[in-house]
């Protein structure tokens, strides 16, 4: 009986043991906005999202760990013109559904996640996989379904490679979606070097061109995607990303693409210190590899300023020097106590190249002035 008694004892204080290394943790993002764009058939447009997030991590040993998270994206929004008509959406969409293994050195994850890599902050020829926009403050976007594993070496080196399945959205430059019914696959080798890293990136997907191509003459086309990137800091920062790919079908100017992000960034000591980024993208889309007949420039400058430890400027313009147009982004943000308040005031030309763009954030033409107010738990 003592015997029995002594298993029991020992089998509850394991279970004790066991679930105090574990934990859960219930967090979430609510933010709700209004916006009023004068040149839109609907000027006005109010809204609210909430991203409920439950993550739960179980710690195997001292070393290695499982990590789950799953989140919503709940959007509710209205547009119209007082007194003439309306349109109402709304969508309960996965956010991100991702199961983790993780060991000091190595991680391997799958499921509906971001991936993100590269040394550009603003106009990025390496966002291979999302749709981060840097005008907005909670940097929102869609991720990716596929299985990602990352190992990190004692000198900072690390290698990632990725599997990715029934994604067919365009993401970064794409201007062909993907064809989902096929897995895309790639990998990622990032290596320090004298005060700084350098990076090499592979990628392989199956571009689905029916909605571009009148008639349709391919069905799917292969692409291959390789791109370099570095980043240095040496009293100012200084990067660069440089991506080619490349279709195995000829149709037309979009079978290569080339792209060239230049980039510097200082902090200014004026005041409470302005910060200022620099960035320039050359691109080119034509028929033949590294032709370069078809070339177009943007440059970008995001500046920003600490007014007060609750208060900060920031500023994004672009230019884009073949069309002549411009794009200029001014916001306020105000950190209450539980709450954090944005004011922005913006300028978006009809033909905007460079900053990507998705569905969670809403981007007007012509001038406009939004509010937004976010809580996080």
């Amino acid at each position: 009986m003592r015997t029995l008694h002594k298993i029991v004892i020992l089998f509850f204080l394991t279970a004790v043991q066991s679930y105090s290394q574990n934990s859960v943790e219930f967090d979430g993002q609510l933010s709700v906005f209004g916006n009023f764009s004068p040149n839109n058939d609907l000027d006005i447009q109010i809204g609210a999202r909430y991203i409920p997030e439950l993550e739960y991590n179980f710690q195997l040993d001292s070393t290695s760990n499982l990590d789950f998270q799953a989140s919503l994206n709940l959007d509710v929004n209205t547009a119209f013109s007082p007194f003439y008509k309306s349109k109402e959406d709304g969508n309960l969409d996965p956010y991100r559904v991702w199961a983790r293994y993780s060991t000091q050195q190595f991680e391997i994850r799958a499921g509906l996640q971001k991936i993100d890599f590269g040394s550009a902050t603003m106009l990025r020829p390496l966002q291979w996989f999302n749709q981060i926009d840097p005008r907005d403050p909670l940097a929102l976007t869609n991720g990716v379904y596929g299985l990602l594993s990352r190992y990190y070496f004692a000198n900072n080196a690390n290698v990632w490679a990725w599997v990715l399945y029934g994604n067919e959205r365009t993401r970064g430059f794409d201007a062909i979606k993907t064809y989902d019914k096929k897995p895309e696959y790639g990998g990622r080798v990032q290596f320090p070097v004298t005060k700084g890293e350098l990076a090499l990136s592979y990628h392989h997907r199956t571009a689905d061109p029916k909605d571009i191509l009148t008639p349709v003459t391919f069905d799917h086309i292969a692409e291959d995607k390789f791109g370099i990137d570095g980043k240095w800091d040496v009293e100012v920062g200084l990067w660069f990303e440089v991506t080619y790919s490349l279709k195995s079908e000829n149709i037309g100017i979009l079978t290569n693409q080339s792209l060239m992000n230049f980039g510097i960034d200082y902090t200014f000591g004026i005041g409470n210190g302005l910060g200022i980024i620099l960035e320039h993208l050359i691109s080119s889309y034509d028929d033949k590899a590294f032709k370069y007949a078809n070339n177009n420039h943007i440059s970008a400058l995001n500046a920003t300023y600490p007014l007060t430890m609750n208060d900060s400027l920031s500023a994004v313009v672009s230019h884009d020097w073949v069309s002549n147009n411009a794009s200029f982004f001014l916001n306020y943000e105000h950190q209450f106590r539980k709450l954090t308040g944005y004011v922005m005031a913006y300028y978006n030309p009809e033909t905007q190249q460079g900053f990507q763009e998705n569905e969670l954030v809403n981007t007007n033409l012509g001038p406009a002035i939004r509010v937004m107010l976010v809580y996080n738990h």
